[in-house]
């Protein structure tokens, strides 16, 4: 290698090793290359010194942009030449070249524009995106770096393999946060330059100035002694999240019955313990929208509006200027408080593009609540646990999962990390806060079933399928009866949701027929609840909408669980509705702390491999990685569905006209969201081939409008039902 390497050399012009030699380029300013891979390695230093490997981070920058050293890129970036250079290919060659350490920066260099490539064959080509194909591809000569840029030692292990249970896994994890320190680096030095220093980021107040205003917030709370009323619970379980906070990072679990005001107990232990053990910031995960909107209020009015950033696809951060702080901050991350989607934490987590990537090392060295834990997704278990046990393990974290259903995962963690719990006198808890009598009511006819809630006076009945609710609302429309489902656009749906708070609140006669969407985040109270056979999470989450306030007695608030005559075909339920069932023909409580346990190891014994559908921890083995395989297989709601825009609202309407005649962006995407169903594949082709939809543009292929206003109604939305008579979506 030393022949071709002094070959190269030799070839360089010697005026073109004396030049300054430029990494970017802002109309009569420069930044040497020199000062942008100093930098870039100093900050990328920084974020990795979190997780105790700055060196690892500092030689990852200095060595990322070495291909800009060639003479191609030099004359493009003073635009002599207008043709593509690839800068990325050098450094990781580099780092292949070197070998053992070294080899694992090779990912993330090659990766830091194009993402984190698959390790490939040796069989590949140099124009393969792979690990591979990057050591043989011809790139420009790059080694005048040799001049400027001294190639930093390592002396430290990526992990320490002999305490991982899958010791490939963890070197994987590393690479991604290292590979999140250089993006996130490159990203800040160049935009530092780029707006001249002057950035506009607000990274918020220090977590000790936030546990101050909780304390103040809760003070008045923490007087309360009584333990025989619903507030003086909740203040026990309050000091005792407080008091638990003071102990050491590690995984715990706050299990806690609907009404123990788990929302702030959990934010009060997150900073007690954030500022006892010197952490940088707290992160909530949330399944669902519709909570995170709610909890991000709660915490912002405690914490300030500049301390919490919500990121999620509802959210838009853009103002009058270029970039807002709370938009930078989106990006990486860079906030006190973080309020997030299951789906944007593990995705970014199991991704390999740059954009998402930047963000992981911020992830390091924080408390991270997982809000409602039971909605762990199924599908990616596995993983999704494995990644959490590395977070704990080698990164810093304190995990906490949150939730009156905890699911039984302590058997998925490895060896030396168990869950402590954070409800004191867990079980009387949930004896005290018990607000309802649960009635199996066993099988039922649609006919019956709308009798009976004929009989009521307020009362939610929640089915498993959208079709379900239609054909059940249709029994029972008139004065006062109500339909929510999906069917309805989110705009449709507030409007119901707010007609059907006035009635509760006036004690008028309502009967609400739902599907599963009102079971969290939505807060109503009704005298009795119907839930068809689901899920135990399922039902005891429709339980929390019966006597909420805790006004009656359980006696006079009755859940009644039924099943139909005629049975469906609800994929996604399938096995959750199977197992429950089991445990009721036992007899099993299924409502009590050992009977949720029994259902979630029933659940998933029964769901087996299928934990990680898609073999994702198979792609990291034998130190050969798949990351982009990885980013595509790792997907928690799969894309086989398309949208639909409601246009029967003037609102509506004119952004369907400002989409299709001057195209889409990201802040016209999310105000039509408000206006749109989601539909799954044969929905649409049953509507398609009903001519009642057409495709808006082709730019967007799985975007529509509904043409036959007739099939939307302010009853019931999109109607499941073509001319046929067929119902076409469960």
């Amino acid at each position: 290698m030393e022949n071709k390497d002094q070959k190269q050399k030799e070839k360089i012009p010697e005026k073109e090793q004396e030049q300054n030699y430029l990494a970017h380029r802002d109309e009569d300013r420069e930044q040497t290359l020199k000062e942008h891979l100093t930098g870039t390695a100093r900050l990328a230093g920084k974020f990795a010194e979190e997780f105790g490997k700055g060196e690892w981070g500092r030689c990852c920058g200095m060595l990322h942009d070495i291909g800009k050293y060639s003479a191609a890129f030099q004359q493009r970036i003073r635009g002599k030449s207008s043709r593509m250079v690839d800068h990325s290919s050098a450094g990781a060659q580099v780092c292949l070249e070197k070998g053992g350490r070294y080899g694992f920066m090779s990912y993330c260099i090659a990766g830091h524009h194009a993402g984190l490539p698959d390790y490939g064959s040796k069989a590949d080509t140099g124009s393969s995106p792979t690990l591979w194909g990057r050591r043989k591809k011809e790139v420009e000569d790059y080694h005048a770096f040799e001049k400027e840029i001294e190639i930093p030692e390592i002396s430290s292990d990526p992990v320490d393999i002999n305490k991982s249970e899958n010791p490939d896994f963890s070197l994987s994890v590393f690479i991604r946060m290292l590979y999140s320190c250089l993006v996130d680096a490159d990203f800040l030095d160049t935009e530092s330059f780029m707006r001249n220093f002057q950035t506009g980021r607000e990274p918020g107040e220090p977590l000790e100035a936030l546990l101050e205003r909780m304390e103040t917030h809760i003070a008045d709370w923490m007087k309360n002694p009584d333990t025989d009323t619903i507030n003086g619970r909740r203040t026990e379980i309050l000091r005792n999240c407080l008091e638990y906070g003071k102990k050491e990072r590690g995984l715990y679990r706050l299990t806690v019955p609907t009404g123990g005001g788990k929302t702030i107990a959990s934010l009060a232990f997150a900073l007690r313990h954030a500022v006892a053990n010197h952490m940088k910031r707290i992160i909530y995960v949330i399944p669902y929208t519709s909570i995170i909107e709610q909890n991000a209020e709660v915490f912002r009015k405690i914490l300030g509006e500049e301390n919490v950033l919500e990121h999620h696809s509802n959210v838009d951060y853009k103002t009058s200027e270029e970039l807002s702080p709370m938009q930078l901050a989106s990006e990486n991350w860079d906030k006190p408080v973080i309020v997030t989607t299951n789906v944007q934490f593990f995705e970014s987590l199991f991704a390999n593009k740059s954009s998402r990537c930047r963000k992981l090392h911020n992830i390091v060295n924080s408390v991270v609540i997982f809000d409602e834990a039971q909605m762990l997704p199924n599908d990616y278990l596995k993983p999704c646990i494995a990644m959490m046990e590395e977070l704990i393990r080698n990164y810093r974290v304190s995990i906490v999962l949150c939730t009156a259903t905890q699911p039984a995962l302590a058997g998925f963690f490895g060896s030396g990390i168990r869950a402590t719990e954070l409800c004191p006198r867990m079980e009387e808890q949930f004896r005290f806060f018990e607000r309802v009598t649960y009635q199996n009511i066993g099988t039922i006819t649609e006919e019956d079933l709308a009798e009976r809630l004929k009989q009521e006076n307020q009362v939610l009945c929640i089915v498993n399928s959208r079709r379900r609710a239609q054909i059940l609302y249709q029994k029972l429309r008139g004065k006062g009866v109500f339909h929510l489902s999906t069917t309805m656009y989110p705009k449709h749906r507030g409007r119901v949701l707010k007609q059907i708070r006035a009635r509760l609140k006036d004690k008028k006669k309502c009967i609400v027929i739902s599907t599963s969407l009102v079971e969290a985040g939505v807060d109503l109270d009704f005298q009795a609840v119907y839930r068809q056979l689901a899920g135990v999470d399922s039902i005891i989450q429709a339980a929390g909408r019966c006597n909420r306030e805790g006004l009656r007695s359980p006696a006079e608030s009755r859940v009644f669980i039924f099943q139909f005559d005629e049975p469906e075909y609800v994929p996604d339920q399938r096995q959750r509705i199977d197992v429950t069932k089991l445990l009721l023909a036992e007899g099993e409580n299924i409502t009590s702390l050992q009977g949720i346990e029994k259902y979630f190891q029933m659940l998933y014994h029964f769901r087996g491999d299928s934990l990680d559908k898609k073999n994702i921890l198979a792609e990291f083995v034998n130190k050969r990685y798949n990351f982009a395989k990885v980013g595509r297989e790792f997907v928690l709601i799969e894309k086989n569905t398309a949208m639909i825009l409601i246009p029967n609202e003037m609102e509506a309407a004119q952004i369907l006209q400002e989409i299709r005649y001057h195209g889409h962006t990201k802040a016209n995407m999310r105000k039509a969201g408000q206006y749109c169903i989601q539909v799954n594949e044969r929905v649409l082709e049953n509507l398609c081939g009903a001519g009642m939809v057409r495709q808006i543009s082709e730019e967007m292929p799985d975007f529509f409008e509904l043409t036959d206003q007739n099939q939307y109604t302010e009853e019931m939305g999109l109607n499941l039902e073509v001319d046929s008579g067929m119902a076409i979506m469960y």
